[in-house]
């Protein structure tokens, strides 16, 4: 069994700086009558999108406190973007964060996802009580030794 003593950050110091960008996405499921009044913006807390892209972008932006393990880096860029799905009530969540360092930035993008969604169902909640979170994953990278990689 581990200790807390075998808990730690890994040494990034010896890694060149290189251009990095991570994609993640997300969803926020919900009635067909909830992505109306939001699409509407007749929720009781306001403009649920325009409070969750801030919510993701501070989220992206505190990371590293979130997370214990994970480095400060500086973010360059940070694009959350929003989709409404009729056919299946939800607003789906793209984010990427861009910069430039010795680690990747998918947790920030992941960690943004997440907090969007919380933030979407925090606002929509007093309307629905079905909101689910749904399928938060990484769908791209690149940088550093790996490279590429497109997930789906």
């Amino acid at each position: 069994m581990s200790s807390p003593s075998d808990i730690r950050m890994v040494d990034v110091g010896e890694k060149p700086v290189t251009r990095r960008q991570a994609e993640a996405k997300g969803k926020v499921l919900m009635q067909a009558t909830t992505l109306k009044l939001l699409k509407q913006g007749k929720l009781p807390k306001g403009d649920v999108l325009a409070a969750a892209r801030v919510a993701g972008i501070m989220a992206a932006k505190e990371t590293h406190r979130l997370i214990p393990l994970c480095h400060p880096l500086l973010i360059e860029d940070i694009n959350v973007e929003f989709s409404i799905d009729e056919k299946n009530p939800a607003v789906e969540i793209t984010v990427m964060v861009k910069g430039s360092g010795k680690t990747g930035f998918e947790m920030e993008a992941l960690t943004a996802v997440a907090i969007s969604g919380l933030t979407i169902y925090d606002m929509c909640k007093t309307v629905d009580q079905t909101l689910r979170l749904d399928n938060i994953r990484l769908t791209k990278k690149s940088g550093g030794k790996s490279g590429s990689i497109s997930l789906e």
